[in-house]
């Protein structure tokens, strides 16, 4: 018997109505699907009239069932999988199903749609040609920290989820470690009844969060600019290295060595121009 096929089908991060009619068709004519959590597919799938079975597929049980997923694609079934909204695997679970379909030589075809970190990017009004893609970043406040300053003098255009517990918290350190005037733009609820696209500098941004209770509900797609060039990246970076060298050496010492590692101007880094 042939193999059947593994389907990853993006769903809407919002509005019902953003499930294309070809998601639709696979959707119905699979053996089951895969969902990050039946609860909240359920809705979804009901109101596009699809009843097929579901199987949890989660980030605590995807080890475990994803030999006997593929064992059932190898046996001529054809499955999906979904996550709770937007494309799965970006920032959802299904990567190891994914990496043991093909390893087992199965066809694992892409159904394409919803994508927060895209729609976001594509209203920011901010630079797209290149971006790089953060997702949410450690819960930890001094992991997160330290990640963002390691983020500091990035070219490009930065894009990290985030959740409403934390959404206050995260811009605080952004303004730390990228400037309280670097751009920036949060999409909060987007395709929902509450969509909001807020942009500004971070220190305004920041301010308005912290001042209106709604700024602080729902699922959010925080999007950063980079540096602006590589005079300023390498100054930047060149001031994150001083400053953690100066930890352990001499300041002219940890200057020297910080300028010779990011290409930043010593002097610089070194006296009364070191913020």
């Amino acid at each position: 018997m042939a193999a059947g096929i593994l389907y990853v089908v993006a769903t809407p991060i919002g509005n019902l109505a953003d499930l294309s009619p070809r998601a639709v068709e696979t959707l119905r004519g699979v053996a089951a699907i895969c969902a990050e959590d039946t609860r909240h597919s359920r809705p979804l799938l009901a109101h596009h009239r699809i009843e097929r079975p579901l199987i949890a597929l989660h980030e605590h049980n995807e080890s475990e069932i994803s030999d006997k997923l593929v064992a059932r694609i190898l046996a001529g079934e054809s499955l999906a999988l979904i996550s709770d909204a937007g494309t799965p695997l970006v920032s959802d679970p299904g990567y190891r199903l994914v990496c043991a379909a093909r390893a087992a030589g199965i066809r694992v075809s892409p159904l394409p749609g919803a994508c927060a970190a895209i729609a976001a990017l594509s209203v920011a009004g901010l630079a797209s040609d290149r971006f790089t893609f953060e997702g949410f970043l450690p819960a930890k406040p001094a992991a997160r920290r330290a990640r963002l300053v390691q983020l500091a003098s990035e070219l490009r255009t930065l894009v990290f989820y985030e959740s409403s517990h934390r959404i206050e918290e995260m811009l605080a350190d952004a303004r730390v470690a990228f400037g309280d005037a670097r751009s920036a733009v949060i999409a909060r609820e987007l395709t929902k009844l509450f969509e909001t696209v807020l942009d500004g500098d971070l220190a305004s941004l920041h301010a308005r969060v912290v001042a209106e209770a709604d700024q602080r509900k729902g699922e959010f797609v925080v999007i950063v600019a980079g540096v602006g060039d590589d005079t300023d990246a390498k100054l930047i970076e060149g001031r994150r290295l001083y400053a953690k060298l100066c930890e352990h050496l001499p300041p002219s010492q940890a200057a020297k060595l910080a300028a010779e590692l990011s290409g930043a101007a010593r002097k610089a880094l070194y006296g009364g121009e070191v913020d």
